[in-house]
């Protein structure tokens, strides 16, 4: 029995990850949360053929309580969306408190869940969780993730192409650390598997597409919103790969994404990443969430010079959401 919960279930992103989850046969209990229109997304997912019962709720009649109760794994995209000209950082002040107040109720009501967080800036939105769970005594770093694994579905679509081999994208993995917003975004092409052999200027414009990818979504939709389907296929793809993981199904390759790599202990990546508290690595996944950090790889010059742009801009990042939570203290 494995009850999955979404917050922010009748988003742009809400909405077809909802969908996406209830297609897994590994979830029994699927409840769905919004501030609106929670009610009927659920009774339009539940019409759907496949194990789990989906319920909504709304803040109303302890809604939060009701739907966080019995967790084995929370789904954060909670927040507003980016707009034209938006940057992930000029959502904080909007999203900060959206998420600080659903990480209380995670903590209340469910705080042994894994917790996924897709909410932007997840450079930012992550250290808040980690805060309120320290504030409420029940700080697991093993269980909380920050979703970057849109940067590298993108980098396989991308470097894919790039390579004349659109078709096979399943095929390529490559290695994306760092963090979730424009420069803090390093692909590590020179890992790529299979390997991929491209010309300077060429790695130069694929780093800066896969960095900035989300800007491209966001000019074509002319206002209408951002990344929201390809978000929600890559968090439902994480969510899924966890609860694999957690059920004992071992898998080939790392999942990356951005966890507190201080507490967990950053092994190889120390040597790169310093005192930052946290960075999106490669993961191997267990029972308990974060079973291992996998090592760093070789990395060239033009790599390291932008692991270090990402560790300058990370560094800002993190204080932004630690402080908020301080600053914001009486409230939790």
């Amino acid at each position: 029995m494995v009850k999955a919960v979404v917050i922010g279930a009748a988003g742009g992103i809400g909405q077809p990850l909802s969908l996406l989850l209830k297609q897994s046969t590994l979830i029994t209990d699927l409840a769905l949360y919004d501030v609106v229109n929670a009610p009927g997304v659920a009774a339009d997912i539940s019409h759907i053929n496949t194990p789990s019962v989906v319920n909504g709720y709304l803040p109303k009649d302890d809604g939060l309580k009701k739907a966080l109760t019995g967790a084995d794994i929370v789904v954060v995209p909670a927040g507003v969306p980016r707009k034209p000209g938006m940057t992930r950082d000029d959502l904080f002040n909007i999203n900060a408190g959206i998420v600080r107040d659903t990480a209380i109720g995670i903590a209340e009501h469910a705080p042994k869940a894994f917790v996924l967080i897709i909410s932007n800036p997840v450079n930012s939105t992550v250290p808040i969780v980690a805060e309120v769970f320290k504030k409420k005594g029940v700080y697991d770093p093993k269980r909380l993730f920050g979703v970057t694994t849109l940067d590298v579905v993108r980098a396989s679509t991308f470097i894919s192409e790039a390579n004349g081999e659109a078709t096979k994208s399943l095929e390529y993995n490559i290695p994306i650390v760092g963090g979730h917003s424009g420069e803090t975004i390093v692909p590590l092409l020179s890992a790529s598997s299979p390997s991929v052999s491209f010309d300077q200027e060429k790695i130069e414009a694929l780093v800066k597409r896969i960095q900035f990818g989300g800007d491209e979504v966001v000019k074509a939709k002319d206002g209408a919103g951002s990344a929201t389907l390809s978000m929600a296929y890559a968090g439902a793809r994480f969510a899924i790969a966890l609860l694999e993981a957690a059920a004992g199904k071992s898998s080939q390759k790392p999942e990356y994404s951005y966890v507190d790599v201080k507490a967990l202990g950053a092994g190889e990546w120390g040597s790169v990443i310093g005192d930052l508290q946290f960075f999106s690595v490669p993961l191997t996944l267990g029972k308990d969430g974060v079973q291992s950090i996998e090592g760093l790889p070789k990395l060239n010059d033009y790599e390291k010079k932008i692991l270090g742009v990402a560790v300058e801009g990370l560094a800002g990042n993190i204080s932004k959401g630690v402080e908020f939570v301080s600053a914001g203290s009486s409230k939790i």
